[in-house]
């Protein structure tokens, strides 16, 4: 289906091997591009959006055969403020740093968030679609908060996104983060495993705290470098859960500086004194084997963030 022509009919599309998988939500926010999500979700509820002529729920996962039936929604009327700017897109465009038939991997800058929601309008896979419009199936593999930089993968196939998703379930992918915290980091505190639990502050924002009650989450930390008032660390996540790496540098006294969430305003006044305008958590390696080949990407800090660690100059004793 074209992106930029309305469509005045009822359509029945059968989805092939390679976009299995699939929400059907996602895939119904993928071909029907511009398209408000409220509308999606409405035609999914009210039965307009069937599968094999049955009602589905948004979270429905789709199989190869499958027929959806897609009602006559227009995307024509898309409103230009709703297209990913020429700014992001040659940023986006300069921070591939790998691109073949069935892997994107991307730099991401600071900022961008990796989907659009809660305010957002669009995100990096939504301004990938627009950008790659030829590109049938695109997948975030992954998640990065938005004030998070480094590397993300993008799937090309379903088959590679199943894959990918079983390898990051288990210890298929070496993923590696670079953080500044707060204080001298202790060398011998190389594990912090603290139950993690999701919950909202009464103005809607989203997190997350050290309680028993929560899941099990470990993070495996090293010391990379020391500097007066600060350390550069390694962080390995072991389990993924939402803002670990954050959470479990706090739980150990050392918040990663810059982080409005979770530092204290003293870290805060820290971060700013030396021209830090962001949280510094970077994710820096990916490493995992995919179809018989071994995949290691490196993304190196940025100007920025090293500037900031040279503004620090004198590295600590011990």
């Amino acid at each position: 289906m074209s992106e930029s022509q309305p469509e005045s009919r009822v359509q029945f599309i059968e989805l092939s091997d390679e976009e299995s998988g699939q929400r059907l939500d996602n895939y119904l926010m993928r071909i029907l591009g511009g398209v408000p999500k409220t509308r999606i979700y409405k035609a999914i509820r009210t039965g307009e959006v069937r599968v094999n002529k049955g009602r589905a729920k948004p979270e429905r996962k789709l199989n190869a055969g499958d027929v959806i039936r897609i009602p006559p929604i227009s995307v024509a009327a898309r409103e230009e403020g709703k297209r990913v700017s020429d700014r992001w897109s040659q940023r986006i465009d300069r921070s591939i740093i790998h691109n073949d038939n069935e892997l994107m991997v991307i730099d991401k800058p600071t900022g961008l968030a990796v989907h659009g929601g809660s305010g957002v309008q669009f995100g990096l896979i939504e301004s990938l679609r627009q950008m790659f419009p030829d590109q049938r199936y695109m997948e975030l593999v992954h998640r990065l908060d938005r004030d998070t930089s480094g590397l993300v993968m993008i799937a090309k196939r379903a088959s590679v996104l199943r894959e990918l998703h079983k390898l990051l379930r288990g210890d298929g992918v070496d993923k590696r983060y670079l953080a500044l915290v707060a204080g001298k980091w202790p060398a011998h505190r190389a594990r912090v495993e603290a139950s993690l639990e999701k919950s909202a502050l009464p103005s809607g924002e989203r997190i997350v705290r050290v309680t028993p009650e929560g899941r099990r989450s470990l993070t495996d930390f090293r010391v990379i470098e020391r500097y007066r008032g600060a350390t550069l660390i390694e962080a390995k996540p072991v389990t993924g859960r939402t803002h670990q790496i954050r959470v479990h540098a706090q739980h150990a006294g050392h918040p990663i500086l810059g982080d409005p969430k979770y530092g204290s305003e003293e870290q805060l006044a820290l971060a700013k004194a030396h021209g830090l305008k962001r949280l510094f958590l970077h994710a820096q390696r990916l490493e995992f084997r995919l179809g018989g080949r071994r995949y290691r990407f490196e993304a190196p800090l940025d100007g920025e963030l090293s500037a900031v660690c040279d503004s620090f100059g004198t590295k600590s004793l011990g």
